[in-house]
C-alpha cells in the first residue's frame, strides 16, 4: 500500500503532483540527486506510484521549468521578498518556487497557483507560519513578475556562473547567450526510426529534420506512442544520432560500443549491418540495453564489463565507438538537473576516464580501423582538447575530418579541424520547441 501521505482521497487535485514536485526539486538543490534517480527505478519517489498519468506529466513539466528557470526565479523572488527565502523552512522555499514557474511560464490559472502553494506550505509543520508570505509574495508575482523576468531576459541568470563563463571563453559571449537561451525552452522529443521517417512524423504528428530524425511535441508516456510496442523507433536527439554516421558504411563489419548502455548507438549500428559488440560496465544497464534491443529485433553481442580493463578478440575490431562518461553539460536541455548538479572540479575528473577509454581503444582496433570519439558535453577539455591529446601521443592514429555532406549539410556543426560540434542554438526553428541540438562532440580517427 502507498504511504496515504503521498494522496489522501480528499486531498485537493493537483496538490500531490505539487507535494512531489517540491520533493524531486528539493532532492537536486538540497540532496544532489539526479532527475532520473528521483523519477525511475529503485530510488523513485514513492509517491509516483499514486499519480495520475496528467498529474504525472503536470509534475515532470513543474520540475524541469524551475531547474530551467532557477536563476531567474530567484532573481524574480528576491525582489519580491523583503528578507529573501526563508532558509529554515524547505517546503516554503519549494512552494515559492513552484507557485512563481507556473505564475510565469505555465499555463496554469494564477489564482490556481497560489492557492496550491500555499496549501502545500500549510501542509508542512515547519513551513505553516509561512503560509501568509507565499500568499503575498506569489499575488505580487502574478501582477509584477513579468516585467522582473523581462529586466533581466539578456543576462542568461538561468546558467551557474561557472559553467556561462566557460562557454562564454571558448564559444565567445554572443554564442553562449544564445545558447542559455535555447536551454530556457522546453524541447521536443527526438526519434531515430527504422524506416520511412515521412510516415512517422505523419503519424507523430512531428516533422522530419535535415539529419533524418523525427521530431515531435507530443508529450506524454513514450511507451503509448503508435510505433513503441513494434519497435519501430527509438528515442534519441538528433544530435546524438549524428557519430554512428561518421563510420560511413559497415555492413558485415566488426564494432565495439564500448559504452554502449541505453543502446541508442547499438542500435543505429545493428540497423547498419554491423556485427556489434556491446559493452558497458553497469549489469542493470547492460539489462535496459538487451530490453531495448528486443523490442526493436535488433540483436548484438552484450557485455558486462569495464572497457578499460576488458581485453576484447585477439585480432580486433573493424570500428570502435566510444560515447564516453562525461559532464553530460551537453545535456541540459532535456536534463536541465545538471547544470546545478555538476561542478568545474568535474570536468578534470571526467577527462581522466576518457583519456585511458581513448588508449583502450588505439588497443582493441584493427590497422586501418576507425575510432569514432563523442562525448554529450560542451567542455573542451571533454572533446577537442581530448582528440588534441590522443593525436600527440599516438603517432599510428589520424584524424579523417568530417564533410558537411556526412552530417546532412550542416556545415556549421563542423569546427576548423573537421571535428563534429553541435550546440544547443544550432537547427534553429520559428518554434522555439521545435529547434536546437543536444551538445556533442564527436572526432574521427583511423589507425595506420
Amino acid at each position: 500500500m502507498p504511504s496515504q501521505r503521498f494522496a489522501p482521497p480528499s486531498e485537493v487535485p493537483g496538490l500531490a503532483a505539487r507535494r512531489i514536485a517540491a520533493d524531486i526539486v528539493d532532492g537536486v538543490l538540497h540532496k544532489h540527486r539526479t532527475l532520473d534517480d528521483q523519477l525511475d527505478g529503485s530510488g523513485a519517489h514513492p509517491g509516483l506510484k499514486t499519480l495520475a498519468d496528467r498529474d504525472r506529466a503536470l509534475m515532470r513539466r513543474l520540475v524541469a521549468t524551475i531547474l530551467r528557470r532557477l536563476g531567474t526565479l530567484g532573481h524574480v523572488l528576491s525582489r519580491l521578498l523583503d528578507k529573501g527565502i526563508p532558509s529554515d523552512a524547505p517546503r516554503a522555499q519549494s512552494a515559492l518556487l513552484i507557485g512563481a514557474a507556473q505564475i510565469l511560464w505555465m499555463d496554469v490559472p494564477d489564482h490556481a497557483a497560489v492557492d496550491l502553494s500555499v496549501r502545500l506550505v500549510q501542509s508542512d509543520r515547519r513551513a505553516a507560519r509561512y503560509a501568509g508570505l507565499v500568499n503575498a509574495v506569489l499575488r505580487r508575482c502574478a501582477r509584477e513578475g513579468q516585467a522582473l523576468v523581462d529586466e533581466v531576459a539578456s543576462q542568461s541568470l538561468d546558467l551557474p556562473p561557472w559553467l556561462l563563463a566557460r562557454w562564454s571563453a571558448h564559444y565567445g559571449e554572443a554564442t553562449a547567450r544564445d545558447m542559455a537561451l535555447a536551454l530556457g525552452h522546453e524541447p521536443s522529443l527526438d526519434l531515430t526510426v527504422k524506416s520511412d521517417a515521412a510516415q512517422w512524423a505523419s503519424r507523430l504528428h512531428g516533422e522530419v529534420l535535415p539529419t533524418g530524425s523525427v521530431r515531435t511535441l507530443l508529450h506524454g508516456s513514450v511507451t503509448m506512442l503508435p510505433g513503441f510496442a513494434e519497435g519501430q523507433w527509438w528515442v534519441q536527439d538528433a544530435a546524438a544520432a549524428l557519430p554512428v554516421r561518421l563510420f560511413g558504411d559497415i555492413k558485415g563489419k566488426s564494432i565495439a560500443d564500448l559504452c554502449a548502455a541505453p543502446g541508442g548507438k547499438t542500435a543505429q549500428l545493428v540497423l547498419a549491418g554491423a556485427k556489434v559488440t556491446a559493452l558497458d560496465r553497469s549489469p542493470a544497464r547492460v539489462a535496459r540495453l538487451r530490453e531495448n534491443l528486443n523490442r526493436l529485433s535488433l540483436q548484438a553481442e552484450t557485455v558486462v564489463a569495464d572497457a578499460v580493463e576488458w581485453t576484447g578478440p585477439a585480432d580486433g575490431f573493424d570500428g570502435i565507438l566510444i560515447d564516453a562518461p562525461c559532464t553530460s553539460t551537453g545535456t541540459i536541455r532535456r536534463h536541465p538537473d545538471v547544470a546545478w548538479l555538476r561542478q568545474e572540479s568535474d570536468v578534470a575528473a571526467m577527462t581522466v576516464l576518457q583519456r585511458r577509454l581513448l588508449k583502450k581503444s588505439v588497443s582493441l582496433l584493427k590497422s586501418g580501423g576507425t575510432l569514432v570519439y563523442c562525448t554529450c558535453s560542451l567542455e573542451p577539455e571533454e572533446g577537442e582538447q581530448a582528440i588534441a591529446t590522443l593525436l600527440a601521443a599516438e603517432p599510428a592514429l589520424r584524424r579523417v575530418p568530417i564533410e558537411a555532406s556526412e552530417v546532412s549539410g550542416l556545415s556549421e556543426t563542423i569546427t576548423a579541424e573537421g571535428d563534429l560540434r553541435t550546440l544547443p542554438s544550432h537547427l534553429p526553428h520559428a518554434d522555439p520547441k521545435l529547434g536546437g541540438l543536444d551538445g556533442f562532440f564527436a572526432a574521427r580517427l583511423v589507425k595506420s
